[in-house]
């Protein structure tokens, strides 16, 4: 396969599911090198889960055209994508797909292009991109094997170019992000986007990695005895297509997706529907899939449909889930709250702050976009808030929100439990004015200092902290404060360095590794060195942080 000049579609199937099992064997390294060296670093989880994603939707691909390969991937990889790594994966392959519009075959050449036409989407999907990261690695090393590409290249000219640039691009990252060079690491999405290459290399050189768990891009086993003569259809059909428009039935360039949309609202839920270029892409859960049909086929042709019973479906990816009860919806409102936490008291203190629907996630459980499109459209409202919790949740949730067009989605960008706790005991909804809620919500944030105190998975020495592997660490957001090796000690030097004595207010939130006799001696802390501090607890029964303190 190295010594070809032309791609198609099963040769990219080959090289994509290659790179993904190789990203699956270099997982856990992937996930050590967070610059914080916190359990559960997740960055290599969600790449993995990102590009695993999309692969059934590309061997579901029946046609061998390229262009119908690559975009089938990129939409499935869209729907998966979680974590910011996850996302920016996900823009890359949409737009290596997007750079391969109607192309059957490609040259090396036009496959170089496409590369680059990835990197160009990832860019614009970013508010501020930051150089030192996957992006700069994806485009040094696309840029790289681009200019590189003359009349004798070959894809395994092609990708060893790409995959030794973007190997001298990943050693370079420490020198243009400091975080990285102080924490003695590398770009951790960086180093997944280059075990996904060096899969492609493999495979291009006809070394092909065995799935020995069979779990890469297949679907499980699905089991037909869950669904006999005598049941009664409740959970419905989860219907996706490609809908090519037709200039014989539409006018293609002036073509409005909410017709689409619209219709779709009254016979299902969990939609997503948008344009690229003259193709629709539709996802919908509903008991009436033809009905979903035979109302887009008057605006043009399927290219793919997919069709499955919602009772035998499985989650592709991880784990085996429940299927979501189709059910008429509740009566449309006008304001809804989501928000992200884990730990059933977390859960439960957000649900009693008015949030109509909490998403089961957080650090190394990053929800999809998929996940987040699925919660706009239980909550049902005109205007939803949604409270991310963590920096690295933030881009998923604004892609999905750019994806719904159902509600008016506004994305308050708390990066922890501390921000969502602190502006959500203040919700108020009474002035009626969405644009003023929002303001509220994020203004709710502001004086709120949030501390978090885990376990160190490794040595490190950050923000002239040193650390090392085994000891408590107390931190707030990207800043790392104190390194002892007991938890009082931390929470002690931790309240020290967040200048408690300046607050009024103090909510301690204990996982379940705090102990009855660790939190008197909290308690006695507390009283003895900041009187003046009122005090609250928690049991938030949270993952990865044994404290969460927050100050206000």
């Amino acid at each position: 396969m190295g010594d070809k000049k032309i791609i198609d579609g099963k040769i990219f199937e080959k090289i994509v599911t290659n790179g993904a099992l190789n990203l699956k064997a270099n997982l856990q390294e992937v996930n050590d090198l967070n610059v914080f060296p916190i359990p559960d670093g997740d960055t290599g989880d969600n790449m993995f889960m990102t590009i695993n994603g999309g692969l059934p939707f590309l061997k579901k691909e029946e046609s061998n055209a390229l262009y119908l390969k690559a975009k089938a991937l990129a939409n499935g990889m869209l729907l998966n994508a979680r974590g910011n790594s996850g996302v920016i994966l996900s823009q890359l392959f949409n737009g290596l797909a997007i750079g391969l519009e109607n192309k059957e075959t490609a040259s090396i050449n036009e496959f170089g292009l496409a590369f680059k036409n990835g990197v160009k989407q990832a860019y614009s999907s970013v508010v501020q991109p930051v150089e030192g990261t996957i992006l700069t690695v994806a485009r040094e090393a696309a840029e790289y094997a681009y200019e590189h590409i003359d009349e004798n290249s070959t894809l395994d000219t092609f990708i060893t170019d790409y995959v030794s640039e973007m190997k001298h691009s990943l050693d370079r990252t420490p020198e243009l992000l400091y975080v990285l060079k102080e924490a003695g690491v590398i770009d951790s999405g960086g180093a997944g986007l280059l075990y996904i290459a060096e899969g492609f290399s493999d495979a291009v050189k006809g070394k092909e990695i065995q799935d020995t768990n069979n779990e890469v891009g297949k679907q499980t086993q699905i089991d037909f005895s869950k669904f006999n003569e005598n049941s009664v259809m409740e959970f419905g059909y989860c219907t996706e297509f490609l809908l090519q428009l037709q200039t014989v039935k539409v006018d293609v360039n002036n073509f409005d997706v909410n017709r689409i949309i619209s219709f779709l609202e009254t016979i299902g839920d969990s939609i997503v529907c948008f344009q690229t270029g003259t193709i629709v892409k539709v996802h919908v859960h509903t008991l009436t899939p033809y009905k979903a049909l035979e109302h887009c086929q008057q605006f043009g042709e399927f290219l793919t449909i997919k069709i499955e019973n919602m009772t035998l479906q499985h989650n592709e990816v991880v784990k085996k889930e429940e299927p979501k009860k189709q059910k008429r919806k509740s009566a449309r409102k006008k304001f809804a709250v989501i928000t992200v936490a884990t730990g059933k008291g977390l859960i439960n203190t957000f649900s009693e702050l008015g949030v109509d629907e909490v998403i089961d996630g957080g650090q190394g459980k990053n929800p999809s976009i998929e996940r987040f499109i699925e919660a706009f459209d239980d909550v049902n409202a005109d205007y939803i808030y949604v409270l991310p919790n963590n920096s690295n949740i933030i881009m998923a949730a604004t892609q999905a929100s750019e994806l719904y067009k159902d509600s008016k989605i506004y994305v308050i960008k708390s990066k922890n439990f501390g921000q969502a706790y602190s502006t959500l005991s203040m919700l108020d909804f009474s002035s009626d004015d969405p644009d003023l809620i929002a303001e509220q919500l994020t203004e709710g944030m502001e004086n709120v200092v949030t501390g978090m105190i885990t376990k160190s998975i490794r040595d490190a020495n950050i923000n002239e902290v040193d650390i090392k592997e085994g000891e408590y660490i107390g931190f707030t957001d990207k800043t790392m404060h104190v390194s002892t090796p007991t938890k009082l000690e931390t929470y002690r030097g931790l309240l020290e360095k967040i200048s408690a004595q300046d607050k009024e207010f103090l909510i301690n939130i204990y996982a379940d590794s705090v102990t009855d006799e660790e939190k008197e001696e909290i308690n006695n802390l507390l009283q003895e060195k900041y009187p003046s501090l009122e005090v609250y607890e928690l049991e938030g029964n949270q993952e990865v942080y044994d404290i969460i303190t927050i100050l206000e």
